[in-house]
């Protein structure tokens, strides 16, 4: 769904709520860094295995991976950005199950 505002400089004085303020297209917020903090998780992962440095199944690979996806999956929710969701929930549903699966059972 794409809604259009108008940003005006000036204030407007037939409205009892200021007008929007502009946000500056280089500022970066913490929702953005944050969202970086998710991919370099991912990536991290991705490039140790890569270099073979992680196996694919150790805890360590499976946790950066939950992790990452984990926040992306959550932003994306937030942001409604539905096949981001789909992507990034996938992946940490299959970290979380493959994390689960390797940890031994409880004996009793």
């Amino acid at each position: 769904m794409i809604t259009a505002l108008a940003v005006c400089d000036a204030p407007d004085e037939s409205t009892p709520y200021p007008a929007p303020r502009r946000r500056r297209a280089d500022a970066m917020t913490l929702l953005d860094f944050i969202e970086i903090g998710g991919s370099l998780l991912i990536l991290a992962a991705f490039a140790a295995a890569q270099a073979g440095r992680l196996d694919l199944r150790s805890r360590t690979y499976l946790l950066l991976n939950l992790a990452g996806s984990g926040v992306l999956a959550v932003i994306a929710l937030d942001q409604r950005s539905w096949g981001f969701l789909l992507l990034e929930g996938t992946w940490a549903i299959v970290s979380a199950l493959s994390l689960l699966r390797r940890t031994p059972a409880a004996k009793h």
